[in-house]
C-alpha cells in the first residue's frame, strides 16, 4: 500500500509529466488502432466519400475528447472560468494559458491519426476516387461517362471483377495515393515548423508575463489538489467521529477490530484540531459554499 500511495503522490505532484505521457500513449494507441483497422471501402457511389472521410475524421474527434477527459486540468480550468469572482479576481490570461495547454495536448493523438491515414492513402483513395477526371487516364477514353464513373467508384476495391486487371485502376490509385502522401507530409512539416516556432520564439516575447501565467496556472492546479486532499482527510476524521459517537457502547470492539485509534486523550485533541470546530453537516456545507463563492484573496500576510 505504501508503494501505491507513493506512486499516487508522484502522479499528483508531476501532473504535467503525466499528461505528456498520456498524450504520448494516446498517439501510440491511435497508430495501433489504425494498423489493426480492417479498412474495406464499400465501392458504392453514395457511400465512398462518407466512409473514407468518416474513417479519417471521426476517430480523431473521439481521440480529442478522450484527451480532454483524461486531462484533469480541463475540469480545473472550467471551474476557474465559471466560478464567481468573490474576493479573488479571475485572471483571463491564466485561463487562456490553461486552455491552450489542454488543447495542445489533446490535439496530439488526432493529428497523428490524420497524418497516418494520409500517409497510408486508403481513406483518400476511397473518398475521392469517383471525383477524379476520367479524361486524364487513357483507360477511360473509350467508355461512356456512366461506365467511367462506375469504374472509378470500384478503384479502391482491387479484387473487384470490373477493375481486377485494369491498368487504369492502378494509375488512379497511384495518383490519389501520391496526393494523399504529399498532403500528409505537408501537414507533418507544418506541425513541426509550428512547434519549432512556438518553442524558440516564445522567449522573444514578454517572458515575465509568461512566467506569471505559468506560475498561477500551476498554483490553481496545486491548490485544487491540496483542497481535495484536505477535504478527504477531514471527511475521514469526521466520519470516524460520527461512527464512534454512534457506537459509543462498542468503542472498545471497534478500536480492536476496525480502527487503529490513537490514545484517548492525544487522539481526541488531535482530531478536534483537524476538524477545525466543524461538528455538523450544515457547517461543512456553509464552508464549502464560502470556498466556492468567496474564494479568499491570495494574500497570507
Amino acid at each position: 500500500m505504501d508503494r501505491f500511495r507513493m506512486f499516487f503522490q508522484y502522479l499528483q505532484s508531476n501532473s504535467e509529466s503525466v499528461m505528456n505521457g498520456i498524450c504520448g500513449l494516446l498517439a501510440l494507441a491511435s497508430v495501433k488502432i489504425y494498423t489493426c483497422l480492417d479498412f474495406s471501402c464499400p465501392c458504392l457511389p453514395q457511400y465512398n466519400m462518407v466512409y473514407g472521410l468518416g474513417i479519417m475524421f471521426v476517430p480523431p474527434i473521439a481521440l480529442f475528447l478522450c484527451g480532454l477527459i483524461l486531462n484533469r486540468q480541463s475540469l480545473v480550468m472550467l471551474e476557474e472560468w465559471r466560478r464567481p469572482r468573490g474576493r479573488r479576481r479571475k485572471d483571463l490570461a491564466v485561463i487562456r494559458y490553461m486552455c491552450s495547454s489542454i488543447v495542445q495536448r489533446a490535439m496530439v493523438a488526432p493529428a497523428v491519426w490524420i497524418v497516418v491515414t494520409l500517409l497510408d492513402g486508403k481513406c483518400l483513395i476511397c473518398a475521392f476516387s469517383s471525383s477524379v477526371d476520367p479524361e486524364k487516364f487513357v483507360g477511360f477514353a473509350n467508355v461512356t461517362p456512366e461506365q467511367a464513373q462506375e469504374l472509378l467508384t470500384k478503384v479502391p476495391c482491387k479484387d473487384d471483377e470490373l477493375v481486377r486487371n485494369s491498368t487504369s485502376r492502378r494509375a488512379v490509385s497511384r495518383y490519389l495515393r501520391c496526393w494523399s502522401q504529399a498532403l500528409g507530409w505537408s501537414i507533418l512539416l507544418i506541425l513541426i515548423i509550428a512547434a519549432f516556432l512556438a518553442r524558440w520564439l516564445g522567449p522573444c516575447f514578454n517572458q515575465a508575463a509568461l512566467l506569471e501565467t505559468r506560475h498561477w496556472s500551476n498554483y490553481i492546479d496545486i491548490e485544487q489538489k491540496i483542497f481535495e486532499e484536505t477535504c478527504c482527510e477531514h471527511s475521514r476524521l469526521f466520519a470516524h467521529k460520527c461512527i464512534l459517537h454512534f457506537f459509543e457502547s462498542m468503542r472498545k470492539e471497534i478500536r480492536e477490530h476496525s480502527f487503529d485509534l490513537p490514545r484517548e486523550e492525544e487522539g481526541e485533541e488531535g482530531e478536534e484540531d483537524l476538524l477545525r470546530g466543524i461538528t455538523d453537516q450544515d457547517q461543512m456545507n456553509k464552508l464549502l459554499k464560502m470556498w466556492y463563492y468567496e474564494k479568499p484573496p491570495l494574500d497570507v500576510s
